[in-house]
């Protein structure tokens, strides 16, 4: 067994750079696959790209959040308070925890449902399931995201190493139990396995301090989150936020962008996969 990555775009559609950034590396041969956030305001021209170019590897980024203070989304599958979906102004909760108290389990199954059924109605042709925040996979609403990837015959990114996983996620309580289960079940269905997952590090982007996440210390499929971005838009979306500089989604399009962190990849015999061959082979 070989040591390979999934380069992956989070929070396509999120806005315009966004798109820019996954469609240039994308097709610069860069990163391997993304996700669209279709509740968003840009999902609309990420959905027209994929319809004239089906070569794009494209996964559903299931949506029940919205962390930005002044940049905000809802719900396309109701606009009911009932549902416990949306916040007082009628917004997706800003953080993984007021979901938790608030959802209605049946009512995040209907918008995940929606947010698929979106994605596929306006041209995606999608490779994949992953999730904003993680919210899609808190014990609440696992059971709901594990039955629309079998449905829907979509590999779910739920890692093996889930620690991986739920160590850079903000969840709040849950039992590890619960989703080594959920792996089992994946696993003797056929879906594909990730081992392990690694995230963009919000900080400075030199290629030292990429190399730890592009060059996984085990054997297997480890799927690399990225979060590049044009300049232009980011830079206003992430002005009222405490943590978030816009330097480090701008310049993780650069060092991606550049060559420099595929020669790194290379010089330690480091593979690249994306979904859509992972999916097809499962279909298959």
């Amino acid at each position: 067994m070989t040591k390979t990555v999934i380069l992956h775009a989070d929070d396509v559609g999120m806005c315009h750079g966004a798109n820019l950034a996954y469609l240039a590396l994308f097709r610069a041969g860069r990163i391997d696959s993304g996700s669209v956030m279709v509740p968003c305001p840009w999902f609309p021209e990420i959905a027209a790209e994929a319809r004239g170019d089906t070569t794009l590897d494209l996964g559903v980024h299931l949506t029940l959040t919205s962390e930005w203070p002044a940049y905000r989304w809802g719900p396309i599958s109701t606009r009911s308070a009932a549902s416990g979906l949306m916040d007082g102004d009628g917004f997706f909760s800003p953080n993984v925890a007021t979901l938790r108290a608030t959802v209605k389990p049946e009512a995040a199954l209907a918008e995940m449902r929606a947010q698929i059924d979106r994605a596929l109605a306006l041209g995606i042709d999608a490779t994949h399931l992953d999730t904003h925040m993680g919210a899609a996979l808190v014990p609440e609403i696992l059971p709901h995201t594990l039955a629309l990837a079998r449905e829907y015959r979509l590999p779910l990114l739920l890692p093996r190493d889930i620690g991986s996983y739920l160590g850079v996620l903000k969840l709040g309580e849950v039992d590890r139990a619960l989703y080594a289960e959920a792996f089992a079940m994946m696993s003797e269905a056929g879906m594909p396995v990730i081992e392990r997952f690694a995230m963009t590090p919000n900080r400075e982007v030199s290629a030292e301090s990429y190399r730890d996440i592009v060059v996984p210390a085990g054997e297997g499929i480890t799927f690399v989150s990225l979060h590049p971005n044009a300049p232009g838009d980011i830079e206003a979306i992430t002005a009222a936020h405490p943590r978030q500089k816009p330097e480090w989604r701008i310049g993780e399009y650069q060092r991606f962008g550049d060559g420099t962190m595929q020669a790194v990849m290379d010089a330690h015999g480091v593979a690249r996969s994306g979904f859509r061959a992972l999916r097809d082979r499962w279909r298959g």
